[in-house]
């Protein structure tokens, strides 16, 4: 019976000044670009979420001021609104999208390769 890893030939890698890689190196390098790629992606959901999230918050506390249920002025009742909510439950549930998607991919990757 032939091994079918020895019979695929080495590919260049720029990244480790041309030497040659087997194929489980070129499955590393792959694994790393999808988690980098993966993560950046991440990153720019958690910023949009994170930034829409703050606006809701903000015209939400400008409403309820309007309302007439904040004392003082506006700006001081909007900010420590904001400092409650930089504390708060909602602001750490965003770290979800870091962690859902993780911890499914992790979950898919161990079933298909190991299960």
């Amino acid at each position: 019976m032939r091994d079918p890893v020895a019979d695929v030939p080495l590919r260049r890698n720029a990244l480790a000044g041309g030497e040659a890689i087997g194929v489980e190196g070129a499955m590393i390098i792959g694994f790393l670009k999808l988690a980098i790629f993966g993560l950046i992606g991440l990153t720019v959901v958690y910023l949009l979420l994170s930034a829409y999230s703050r606006s809701v918050q903000r015209e939400e506390l400008e409403k309820r001021f309007d309302a007439g249920d904040g004392d003082g002025p506006r700006d001081a009742y909007i900010e420590e609104g904001m400092r409650d909510y930089e504390r708060g439950l909602r602001k750490k549930l965003i770290w979800l999208v870091y962690i859902i998607p993780t911890a499914v991919f992790v979950a898919v990757f161990y079933g298909l390769n190991f299960g």
